[in-house]
């Protein structure tokens, strides 16, 4: 048994504020909640957003590259992006770079790709999850999701779903250390036919740590890492 993506969690001062400019960069819908973004094809993932107060300590550990399908769609996907709220950042990327560097209006970083681009060529808009970790963080993601590695070359790994959809890629040492906790994780339920302990369990033999059960019996734990994530019931 594997656990399923359940969906993104993106910690923000205003959930609301921050899941109305992502709707409408990804071009979903928003629930009725106000704060979750609904998957818009059949491999996509909901993003929730959720009330995490203070400032950004760094750069997030993970961020989303969002795709192009044709020459001009990157510049209208920065457009949107400005008009929205976002803005340009600037990381020391130099001119030959093609992608794009920007910032949400929380400060959260985002990169708009080119069109052309082989690796992403078979994802989603949101191409691909790009996180900082080690090559044994990607090994462990692998069996957790039960996704088959697409790439694992001088310690960067990169996995997919077998249906498609976004990557999660993570670009090997060196690794930033933690500032404080991460912004975006993965919020996972368990399997059909498999229990919320049997997969934190599970998950614990893989290499996490289980840290705590909250109140909506959703189990927060660590990745080999050290980054957060969450079991939530079924």
């Amino acid at each position: 048994m594997t656990a399923h993506l359940h969906a993104m969690s993106f910690g923000a001062n205003e959930p609301h504020e921050l899941a109305h400019f992502w709707a409408g960069v990804l071009r979903r819908e928003l629930g009725e909640d106000g704060v979750t973004v609904l998957p818009g094809e059949a491999t996509d993932f909901p993003v929730r957003f959720v009330e995490q107060p203070g400032d950004k300590t760094g750069p997030n550990q993970m961020h989303f590259d969002l795709t192009s399908n044709w020459p001009g769609d990157q510049k209208v996907t920065v457009a949107r992006v400005l008009e929205l709220g976002g803005r340009h950042l600037d990381i020391g990327q130099g001119p030959d770079d093609t992608h794009v560097v920007m910032a949400d209006p929380e400060g959260n970083e985002l990169c708009v790709i080119a069109a052309g681009n082989n690796f992403l060529a078979d994802t989603a808009f949101i191409g691909a999850l790009s996180s900082d970790g080690t090559q044994a963080v990607g090994y462990f993601w692998s069996k957790a999701l039960g996704w088959p590695l697409v790439w694992d070359q001088d310690e960067e790994t990169a996995i997919q779903s077998l249906q498609g959809g976004s990557k999660i890629s993570w670009g090997g040492p060196p690794v930033n250390s933690k500032t404080g906790r991460n912004r975006l994780q993965l919020d996972l339920v368990p399997a059909a036919g498999s229990g919320q302990g049997a997969e934190v369990d599970r998950l614990v033999a893989l290499g996490a740590t289980r840290v705590t059960t909250r109140k909506d019996g959703a189990v927060d734990m660590l990745d080999p890492d050290g980054n957060e994530f969450a079991v939530v019931p079924q």
